[in-house]
Formats: C-alpha cells, structure tokens, sequence
C-alpha cells in the first residue's frame, strides 16, 4: 500500500496546472515561452499575475492532497507520507502527463512540505524567501536558499528521520531541477522577478 501511495501522489503532482492555466488565459503552451517551465514564475512572465497566482494555488494544493491521500492509502504512517511527498515533487517535475518534462518542483515542494512537516518548520524558509527575492529580485534564488533550509530546520526541531530525510530528498530534486538556473546566476543572465517575455 505505500507503493500505491506514492504512485497516487506522483499523479497527483503530475497534473500541468500551470499549462492548464496558461492555456486557459490564451497562451497557449506555456513551455514554448520564458524559460520554457510549466511554473508560476514563468507563467507570470508569459500570462500575467492573475494565471500565476491560480498556477501557484494550484500547484501547492495538488502538493498537500498528495501527500494527504497517498498517506491515507498507505495507511496513515510516517513513512508513506515522506514517501508520497517526495513522489509528488517527481511528479510535477517529471510528469508522465507531458512525456516527463515538467516544472521545478518549488510550489508542489511547498505544498507537499505544508502536509509533511507543518507550517513552524517552513516559516523560517518563506521568510528567507521573501527576503531574498525582495532583495535581490532572484525568485530561483530565494526557491534555492528556501528549499535547503526546510530540512535543516525540521532536523533542529526534531521532527521524525523520515521527515527530515524526505525534506532532503526533495531539497535534492529541487535543486538537481534549478541547474540552469544556477548557472545563470553565476552568470549574471538570470532573469529577475517581474521581467515579462514576448509571447509572440
């Protein structure tokens, strides 16, 4: 039954809101354009604020209900919950739906963190967030330092070793799926948060 947990999450995190949402708004296909991901952020460069905003809800609700029922299928432990949240970020990053080319990962981590490890253990990484993007105006920037830091303070809270070792595995996928990002932040090419690209 964990096995089937963690597939059902995968679906889950699977489903393209954001190619949904941009088509919905006459975009057509969102990868085709900006950094061609199927996220918020490149939804709000390409569609605006009001489809980046529903992307984002989005994407974070379809995280914490696939950590809800693919614990519940599993059985309600710790150990099929960890399992589901880490198989829905893999979802929405390699989705089966979109021949496994997917998004980044972040809003699903968040949602699927939200279930997981409770919203004490995230508030630290949204303000590290916040502050960076504020800062700098980096969203892959702040995702980054956001995401590695939800590990670390489920670890200093002493939450479960499932917990913490699924808060990692995701911060991993996170990471592993930001790689060109980080390349253009050593660059200097990253785009900054609010640039808008031509859909044309």
């Amino acid at each position: 039954m964990v096995v089937l947990g963690a597939v059902v999450a995968y679906l889950i995190g699977a489903v393209p809101v954001g190619l949904v949402i941009a088509r919905a708004f006459g975009v057509g296909d969102v990868r085709r354009h900006g950094s061609g991901a199927i996220g918020a952020t490149n939804v709000l460069r390409t569609a605006g604020a009001l489809p980046a905003v529903l992307t984002l809800l989005g994407d974070v609700v379809k995280g914490v209900c696939a950590v809800l029922v693919g614990a519940a299928i599993a059985g309600g432990g710790a150990r099929g919950a960890g399992l589901a949240a880490v198989a829905a970020v893999v979802g929405n990053c390699w989705p089966v739906f979109l021949k496994f080319r997917g998004g980044k990962g972040v809003a699903t981590g968040l949602g699927a963190m939200f279930a997981l490890v409770g919203p004490l253990a995230l508030l630290p990484s949204l303000v590290v967030f916040v502050v960076v993007v504020a800062t700098t105006r980096y969203v892959s920037l702040g995702s980054l330092l956001g995401t590695v830091g939800v590990p670390l303070v489920a670890l200093a809270l002493r939450q479960p070793l499932g917990n913490v070792l699924a808060a990692a595995a995701v911060a991993l996928v996170i990471i592993g799926r930001h790689h060109q990002n980080i390349s253009r932040l050593l660059g200097g090419t990253e785009n900054r948060f609010g640039q808008r690209v031509k859909t044309t």
